[in-house]
């Protein structure tokens, strides 16, 4: 009798989902960590082979070295832990804009995670950092760009509140995205998950601590559809909410 016939997407420990692009729009991502380095690299040379781009998160510098020596062309982030091999649309197709606010540096791996997620998607990104309430004047200056973006994702630690301010100032969807960022009462950060979870301002969702990806993956959705709108109505929306 023949041995079974096995798949291209079948790897023995991993079976690749290349459907996924058919049936959501997009690929599908590599959570890199809590696999071995050979395992997370495996994955990424089949998803190339089968002419997929690759976005992997939470991925170490020993194995962004590895793909280094394969994929010339790949582009690894190490402040938020991505890596790429190439991209759902190439820069110069990217739509709408995403905008990503951190509110200090330390909140820059999930907010840099976030930024790199929407762009390999299809987004255009703009990044503001260090724009947190101690120094609110801070996010006031760069009201104007952010208020140009179909969607927001706002990253911070501490108690959470940068999210609750944006979601007053902006008309468009904001994703809170809660950082582990913070001393002992912030508990990992539960503590601002929770402020972000009972915030009094609306038009906020929320992903998990330090959940980059998610917050990413939903601003796009957001913003395709955003910059679907026609430029007339967006020009009206954003004349509207500065005034």
């Amino acid at each position: 009798m023949a041995p079974p016939e096995i798949s291209p997407q079948d790897l023995g420990f991993a079976l690749l989902d290349t459907q996924r692009t058919e049936r959501t729009g997009y690929p599908e991502v590599v959570y890199c960590r809590g696999k071995t380095v050979d395992q997370a690299e495996a994955v990424m040379v089949r998803m190339r082979e089968l002419s997929l781009p690759v976005l992997g998160t939470k991925a170490g510098p020993a194995l962004a070295e590895r793909i280094l020596r394969r994929f010339p062309e790949r582009v690894y982030d190490e402040t938020g832990w991505t890596l790429t091999i190439g991209n759902v649309l190439p820069p110069e197709e990217r739509k709408g804009l995403v905008a990503v606010v951190s509110a200090g540096t330390s909140d820059l791996p999930a907010a840099k995670e976030a930024a790199n997620t929407a762009e390999f998607l299809g987004s255009r990104v703009i990044l503001i950092t260090d724009v947190g309430v101690a120094g609110i004047h801070r996010l006031f200056a760069r009201l104007p760009e952010i208020r140009k973006a179909g969607a927001v994702i706002v990253a911070a630690g501490m108690e959470g509140a940068l999210a609750s301010v944006i979601a007053g100032l902006v008309a468009v969807p904001v994703i809170a995205l809660p950082t582990s960022v913070g001393y002992g009462a912030s508990f990992g950060g539960l503590s601002a998950l929770l402020g972000m979870l009972n915030s009094c301002s609306p038009g906020i969702s929320v992903v998990n601590i330090d959940n980059g990806f998610g917050a990413g993956y939903q601003a796009n959705l957001i913003n395709r559809m955003w910059a679907e709108r026609p430029q007339a109505e967006k020009t009206e929306h954003c004349s509207a909410i500065v005034k």
